[in-house]
């Protein structure tokens, strides 16, 4: 009965122009969805090409700097801004410490237009509060992004729903339902059959729309072919767990009005209501400290340790003897203590960033717990860890900057405490920012949501077993 099935539904549907709707919509949404992405992708390496840029001129004049001072010349410069000043080079010339775009980052925004992609760690300032500040946008946070993540989490289901609500009350209201009782098929396997049907007809033009607007805008998607399966794994597995919730609803609601009302309340619920609720859930529940506390209580720390700069400065040398043989109270200038200060801040004001990334670590802990409650949410965490766009993508690429910013400083602490110059041949040396994708798999999502579907189709099965023979699954 399968391969009857199959035949007249492809004539039903190439008949009335349904599969090239989908297929001129489809093409539509992913290739605009693509173009935004690709073009953010750009703006995004344009801007770092251009930090990078900027580095190596400052640092093309450094170097002519330097070789005139070490060769006697006179150069055109205040003394505070000889480049052979150790602190000077640390400030004025600081490394990129960049977060390049991964092979499918423009496949969703996720947090990148919440957070910079590039830093400039520096020996002094900037480094304290900045490190912890995002760069919002509000106008962005309004409207979000259309991306090819927003295209399949969100107007794909709707797709799917307008495709699949009325495969059984049709046929009921245009009175063929007695017809098909009438043959040997059980009306709860005919209705399977007719979704899974339309459902491979719609992952064909799916897939092939996909990957063929991905070529035509030469996002090379085989590059990474490991990240290709993943990601339409997780449009497939996404796609079929809708179809489950229409194969419940057309076995038990009824006509056509009904269904498209169950299945856009569906829509709402676990696109817009759930991933609502838990996010509020766990603000109620690990509510954020005070930003504006927190930034006000490290100035005064930076303000009181900015009044002890003498006593901080005995008691690091104290600490580092290495740095002490070389001092006397004739050498010691503004910057040894200041860089003194400066690292005993750092130590005090741990405890206060840590209590307040602690509480952002719970919160993201909470939505992961109960993210199966929505497929939405699954796949949009899918798809962000896929594109290297995710929270702990971003969380990787702040621990990183950080301890290369702890690195940058203590370059230049010999410098400092040695009372020695910075010269041409120390530039070689300068420590390099190199970023650590972390490895993220999102496969664990694919089982878990086929699992679910699979569970959708047995659940549809078992409870309209028991409903009166005189309803709308009056059995053959």
């Amino acid at each position: 009965m399968l391969r009857p099935n199959f035949k007249y539904e492809l004539k039903q549907l190439l008949r009335s122009n349904w599969l090239w709707l989908l297929c001129i919509i489809l093409i539509s949404l992913f290739s605009f969805a693509t173009y935004n992405g690709l073009k953010k992708v750009e703006a995004r390496e344009a801007l770092i090409a251009s930090a990078k840029a900027k580095t190596q001129e400052n640092d093309t004049k450094m170097l002519k700097t330097l070789d005139s001072l070490e060769q006697g010349l006179e150069v055109h410069l205040k003394p505070w801004d000889l480049p052979s000043d150790p602190i000077v080079v640390g400030s004025d010339h600081p490394r990129v410490a960049a977060m390049p775009a991964a092979d499918f980052t423009f496949l969703a925004t996720g947090q990148s237009d919440l957070f910079a992609h590039y830093k400039k760690p520096k020996v002094y300032g900037g480094g304290i509060i900045e490190d912890f500040t995002e760069m919002t946008s509000p106008v962005q946070l309004l409207f979000g992004s259309f991306d090819l993540a927003f295209v399949i989490v969100f107007l794909l289901p709707l797709l799917i729903i307008a495709f699949s609500y009325n495969v059984l009350s049709a046929e009921r209201e245009s009175g063929t339902l007695r017809l098909l009782a009438a043959q040997p098929i059980g009306i709860r396997t005919w209705v399977l059959q007719k979704l899974l049907i339309r459902f491979f007809w719609l992952s064909v033009l799916v897939l092939v729309s996909l990957i063929g607007v991905l070529l035509v805008f030469k996002a090379d998607p085989f590059t990474n072919i490991s990240g290709l399966l993943g990601l339409l794994g997780l449009v497939l597995v996404y796609m079929l767990f809708w179809f489950a919730l229409a194969f419940l609803v057309n076995l038990w609601v009824g006509s056509s009005a009904k269904n498209a009302v169950a299945m856009l309340g569906l829509w709402i619920g676990f696109v817009l209501l759930v991933p609502s609720m838990l996010n509020q859930l766990g603000t109620t529940i690990y509510p954020m400290p005070s930003r504006t506390l927190m930034i006000n209580e490290l100035r005064a720390r930076q303000a009181d340790a900015t009044e002890r700069q003498d006593e901080i400065l005995d008691n690091y040398l104290r600490d580092h003897p290495e740095y002490a043989v070389n001092d006397t109270t004739e050498t010691r200038n503004f910057w040894h203590g200041y860089m003194a200060s400066q690292n005993l801040l750092r130590d005090e004001i741990k405890p206060v960033t840590d209590r307040y990334n602690a509480q952002l670590k719970k919160q993201q802990r909470w939505v992961n717990r109960f993210k199966w409650l929505s497929p939405a949410v699954t796949i949009q965490e899918s798809l962000n860890k896929l594109a290297g766009t995710a929270t702990s993508d971003y969380e990787n690429y702040r621990e990183q900057v950080l301890a290369f910013s702890e690195e940058w400083r203590a370059h230049f602490m010999p410098f400092l405490y040695n009372n020695q110059k910075f010269a041409k041949a120390d530039y070689p040396d300068l420590p390099r920012f190199e970023y650590q994708k972390q490895d993220q798999s999102q496969m664990a999502s694919i089982p878990m949501l086929l699992l679910i579907s699979l569970v959708l189709f047995g659940l549809g099965f078992l409870a309209s077993r028991n409903m009166k023979s005189g309803g709308i699954l009056n059995q053959a």
